[in-house]
């Protein structure tokens, strides 16, 4: 595994995963179409070696914003499969959790120039502005940001979109929902107390991978079984925070209870601007700290994919697989579709009773991980549900448009963009099952239609056999 941003940068460099761009790029959108460009056609990182007005910064983008890289992330062969990359992060994350470890300032690499007191200053970062029509410059999209419980002590790492608003200060959405959200408004600000906070810009790829995922346990020991050893930690300089030590920039501070200001608009996950510029909530910087010749990774939200809804897909749709076999469901697998921005998800179940598809669709509303996602697709054992040609044939030709589709009304993210303006404002949203099995009281020989495909309609010795010569008759594996 890699202990920081610039091993995985070689290991993406060794799998033609990585482009250096030694022209320089400027940080006024033209590093964010770069980024973008490369999302859309799932192209490798770009790593810009020379920013506009910023000598001795570097960019990296798209770090993690297909599949390959973050089989890559996992030390797994690029080629890897979903399913195996799947299999491997249950494996990993089914061990006990590893509790990080505290280094020293000077083992850590974030801590090689500090910066503090009046000298601290926002735009002496590269800030892009990612987007055309942003509403400012945003330092923070690929990253994660510290906070900790101040009753439990517990730790939190989130990905908290972050736009620079001054020299000292920073605004962007703490969603009630959120993790670090729950903390600082359900404390935090009835106390009327500031909430340390310290951004992580440029951590290892599995530590951003736990930032953004749905879990329980502390992200610190989450990393740690991930990696399969301790995260190394080193202490912040003007806040009871602790960050990976091998991190290339750290931003420290307090996020105040009583003051907004006005952020956004910005590019979403959805693929659209959905929030409009509005207030809300803002980070007071007290330190920066930061590697020599420090890169500031960006992610580009968009139309899919990029980290974003490739990393929540992915971790959302394992954490559900988990928690439906946890029930008793006798599902085949869960998968979460990244160019669906993560709001559809595939079922596969083998049918054993009926209603079988409610039961899992209401499972899965019900649960902490319903705020993200509205579409869930129930599909038989026999479909492969990484096969998208396959689930939307299920789609199109099992699932009855009155009896097999289902609408509840629900808890939605604010950033769905066919909600309405009211329904934004309250978090309210419908949800829907579309029941793509056929029911078990047909019977299987004259009332189930017979599905016909190469591996369903000829025998098992007919199949090897054109498997076998497929190569001989002149095609291509």
């Amino acid at each position: 595994m890699y202990k920081d941003n610039r091993e995985f940068m070689k290991a993406l460099e060794a799998a033609g995963e990585l482009v250096t761009i030694d022209q320089e790029v400027d940080w006024d959108m033209e590093a964010g179409a770069i980024v973008r460009k490369v999302c859309e056609d799932k192209a490798p990182s770009p790593l810009m070696n020379k920013i506009k007005d910023y000598p001795g910064h570097r960019y990296l983008g798209a770090p993690l914003a297909n599949y390959r890289k973050l089989a890559i992330a996992m030390g797994m062969d690029p080629d890897s499969s979903i399913p195996e990359i799947a299999a491997e992060y249950l494996e990993r994350t089914n061990r006990e959790p590893v509790k990080p470890v505290i280094v020293e300032k000077d083992q850590a690499p974030c801590k090689e120039n500090i910066i503090t007191g009046d000298d601290v200053d926002l735009f002496t970062l590269p800030a892009p502005m990612v987007h055309e029509g942003d509403g400012g410059r945003y330092l923070a999209t690929w990253h994660f940001v510290v906070t900790k419980d101040p009753d439990k002590q517990e730790v939190n790492w989130g990905m908290y979109r972050q736009m620079v608003y001054n020299s000292k200060i920073m605004t962007g959405p703490l969603f009630p929902f959120s993790g670090g959200g729950q903390v600082f408004h359900g404390k935090y600000v009835p106390r009327g107390e500031a909430m340390p906070f310290a951004t992580v810009i440029g951590p290892d790829p599995l530590g951003a991978i736990a930032g953004s995922a749905p879990t329980a346990i502390p992200e610190p020991e989450y990393t740690g079984q991930l990696l399969g050893k301790p995260v190394e930690l080193v202490k912040c300089e003007t806040v009871d925070l602790e960050v990976p030590a091998n991190a290339e920039i750290i931003i420290e501070g307090y996020i105040l209870p009583d003051v907004s200001i006005e952020e956004g608009p910005f590019g979403e996950y959805t693929g659209y601007r959905t929030s409009p510029r509005d207030t809300r909530t803002v980070y007071q910087v007290t330190a920066i700290t930061h590697r020599n010749d420090p890169i500031t990774t960006i992610s580009n939200m968009g139309v899919p994919t990029d980290e974003g809804q490739l990393l929540r897909s992915f971790t959302l749709g394992l954490e559900m697989d988990r928690m439906l076999r946890n029930q008793g469901i006798p599902i085949t697998g869960v998968y979460m579709l990244p160019e669906s921005t993560h709001h559809l998800v595939v079922v596969g179940v083998k049918p054993l009773y009926t209603n079988i598809a409610a039961q899992i669709a209401q499972t899965v509303f019900g649960s902490s991980l319903g705020m993200w996602f509205h579409m869930v697709v129930v599909v038989d054992d026999k479909t492969d549900i990484y096969n998208f040609n396959e689930v939307l044939h299920a789609l199109s030709t099992r699932c009855h448009p009155v009896n097999g589709i289902h609408v509840w009304q629900g808890v939605g993210t604010p950033l769905y963009p066919f909600l309405s303006a009211a329904e934004r404002k309250k978090s309210v949203g419908p949800k829907v099952l579309f029941d793509c099995t056929f029911p078990l009281d047909w019977d299987p020989l004259s009332e189930v239609p017979r599905l016909v495909s190469f591996k369903t309609v000829y025998p098992q010795e007919i199949q090897d056999k054109v498997l076998a010569n497929w190569e001989k008759y002149g095609f291509t594996k």
